[in-house]
């Protein structure tokens, strides 16, 4: 069974609900016949590289809340991530374009570390003092960190192609879906789940897409072939029977 999620670094929800789903799937009776693969959703795609600002300046500018308010929001989601076990900043961190991270995540997911990138990604984003935007060569110490070489790092940010037609595939697959935020999970392409729900949900999910996948249907031809099994190898009928002689 396959379990997509589709998510943006710059999410708090999406560090909670990546916690909450591990949760979930770490009492999963199946867990090592799920695989998980995540996937890109920028949260604000048209931002420019450099146009950085400090979360609580975002907060109050894009949903006109008063700072008062945006602390209380920020205070809210540490207490959030804190019972997660998930470490979290909730003053003095930057918001920004989370495009190359993105990219650099399809990069990692070749060399089989997407999974280790991203937790670094979050960490340094909700909980480390240094700021993950802008800076190429803090996101080449997180690679490095995930396992990743650091100089085909450098070499995916320094050009804006590498991965990008990933990236908008993921973005324009999530408009299909209907994701309209993050995170989403979608599981064997049949169950939706949005949000950071709680890990109950979760379990519930993972059991009845589990519970529900089709059985295998045998395609025969209408006769049993040959084959082989715990007990050896049938033997052909035929003029020279020890070509095909019980292994």
């Amino acid at each position: 069974m396959r379990v997509e999620i589709w998510s943006d670094i710059a999410c708090p929800w999406c560090y909670v609900g990546k916690a909450r789903f591990e949760k979930a799937l770490a009492s999963f009776p199946h867990r090592d016949g799920v695989e998980v693969v995540h996937r890109s959703f920028e949260l604000d795609p048209h931002r420019a590289k450099n146009d950085i600002e400090p979360v609580l300046t975002m907060l109050t500018r894009k949903y006109g809340m008063s700072e008062a308010q945006a602390e209380a929001g920020e205070d809210n989601l540490g207490a959030q991530a804190a019972a997660e076990g998930l470490p979290y900043r909730a003053r003095g961190r930057d918001h920004g374009g989370t495009f190359d991270m993105h990219r650099l995540l399809h990069f990692a997911r070749e060399h089989g570390r997407q999974e280790q990138l991203l937790d670094l990604l979050y960490r340094a984003n909700f909980a480390e003092e240094r700021s993950v935007f802008g800076d190429d060569e803090r996101l080449v110490e997180v690679a490095g960190a995930a396992g990743l070489d650091t100089d085909a790092a450098r070499t995916v940010l320094a050009d804006p192609e590498a991965y990008a037609a990933e990236v908008r595939a993921d973005e324009s697959e999530a408009a299909q879906l209907g994701a309209r935020g993050v995170p989403f999970f979608v599981l064997d392409r049949k169950y939706g789940v949005s949000g950071a729900q709680p890990v109950e949900v979760f379990t519930q999910a993972l059991t009845q897409a589990w519970g529900e996948r089709p059985p295998l249907t045998l395609v025969t031809g209408g006769t049993d072939a040959e084959a082989c099994g715990p007990d050896g190898c049938e033997v052909p009928q035929g003029e020279n029977p020890q070509a095909g002689a019980d292994v």
